[in-house]
């Protein structure tokens, strides 16, 4: 193995020891997991934080690099509106148990038996990356379950659209995959001014996706006709530091969206825009729904 490789492999290694031995000091300070229960689906033992009360449901949906605890700091935010909000670990994340034998199925198939089994009709679906994907999935799949759609700092996995593949491709930076998940996804800003909260993001991302895990498959690729075909009014959220997922190319397919809809760049924040800046979010969000609460 080339020296050079070595060396880069060594420093990674160190600088993810550091944040980890961070994550335990944020952890003794406050803890990262959200109380919660588990609910009994068919095909997995879902994790889910609930707020309760009576309010209009609102499902939040995690980043590959997060489970339900990501939304920690806008579940209360959601209740204290009068909000029920539901922050799930997407099977093979987090908690979540996926049952001996099971098929991976839609996550917005396993939605749709939640809300049946806590008999809810319809919610507010927010996703942020990956959650993106299922958030979009969702709404298309069951509009007349979703209420609103609000989706952040999220590629989509957009297939059929040229224009916005190849900004992308363009867009990408060498290497970047290769590079710790914090560097990719936490803004320079963040990084350099709030190493607890970086720390309490490490300790989340450590128990995010599964080993060995299958990603569960969409109902449907997203593609400029599954936008186009949303009805309901939607939120589209950027990051204007996101390295990931750069604003532009959010701006892309969301221009196939022809429901009502916001978009929005945050200044400064990188591709975990809810972690970095929950105030700005929450504050974005409330906004949103009260514009379209019944």
């Amino acid at each position: 193995m080339p020296e050079k490789t070595l060396i880069n492999e060594f420093v990674a290694r160190s600088v993810r020891f550091a944040w980890l031995l961070l994550a335990v000091l944020a952890g003794a300070a406050g803890a990262t997991e959200q109380p919660g229960r588990y609910v009994e689906l068919p095909d997995v033992r879902l994790w889910i934080v609930d707020s309760g009360g009576a309010g209009e449901g609102v499902i939040l949906l995690h980043p590959r690099t997060g489970n339900a605890d990501y939304w920690q700091y806008t579940v209360p935010a959601l209740a204290a509106a009068g909000f029920r909000a539901l922050a799930i670990d997407s099977p093979g994340w987090g908690r979540s148990i996926v049952r001996d034998g099971a098929e991976p199925e839609p996550v917005a198939k396993t939605i749709d038996a939640l809300l049946d089994e806590l008999g809810l009709q319809s919610v507010h679906v927010v996703g942020t990356a990956m959650g993106g994907y299922v958030a979009l999935d969702f709404a298309a799949t069951y509009p007349g379950r979703t209420r609103t759609l609000v989706i952040a700092a999220s590629g989509l996995g957009l297939e059929g659209d040229p224009e916005y593949t190849g900004f992308r491709q363009r867009a990408d930076i060498p290497a970047m995959r290769e590079q710790p998940s914090y560097l990719r996804e936490i803004s320079a800003t963040y990084r350099g001014t709030n190493p607890e909260g970086v720390a309490r993001w490490m300790a989340i991302y450590e128990n995010s996706e599964q080993e060995g895990a299958v990603r569960p498959p969409l109902a449907s690729p997203n593609t400029p006709a599954k936008l186009a075909s949303l009805e309901m009014p939607v939120l589209v959220i950027a990051g204007g530091a996101d390295l990931v997922t750069p604003s532009h190319g959010v701006r892309l397919w969301s221009r196939h969206i022809r429901a009502p809809k916001e978009f929005i760049v945050l200044p400064e924040a990188g591709h975990v825009l809810v972690w970095e800046q929950p105030d700005v979010f929450n504050e974005l969000l409330l906004d949103f729904l009260a514009a379209h609460r019944r």
